[in-house]
């Protein structure tokens, strides 16, 4: 499966354009990765915060498929959106959030709630 991930609030919590803190993406991504699914870095980041994000991945030795569009749809369409069969992101409708002031002003992913969600699915 590929699975489209984005980064601000999602893997880690808000604090663009710094990288904010760890919310426990790491474990569940490397799972992710294990069980052979393709993860596609998808965010608003660009230049060197887009640098940074992919850094982040790369120092948790999480390998990224692609990073902001899935390298095989332009063989059947031009849309700039990026393909996946799944969509991780703290802006996604449904998607479990935490709410704790002393980590960030904004809300991000809750990480035990998507693994279980995952397993219930069978992506996990």
């Amino acid at each position: 499966m590929t699975i489209a991930i984005d980064f601000d609030g999602t893997c880690v919590t808000h604090a663009y354009p710094e990288i904010g803190e760890d919310i426990g993406a790491v474990s569940v991504l490397e799972k992710l990765y294990q069980k052979g699914h393709l993860l596609i870095l998808n965010t608003m980041r660009c230049d060197k915060e887009l640098f940074d994000a992919i850094n982040w991945f790369e120092s948790h030795h999480i390998p990224l498929y692609a990073t902001q569009k899935n390298p095989t749809q332009e063989k059947w369409t031009s849309s700039p959106k990026c393909y996946a069969q799944l969509y991780i992101d703290d802006a996604a409708l449904g998607i479990p959030l935490l709410y704790y002031k002393k980590k960030s002003d904004r809300p991000f992913v809750d990480w035990l709630e998507v693994e279980e969600m995952l397993i219930e699915k069978g992506v996990l």
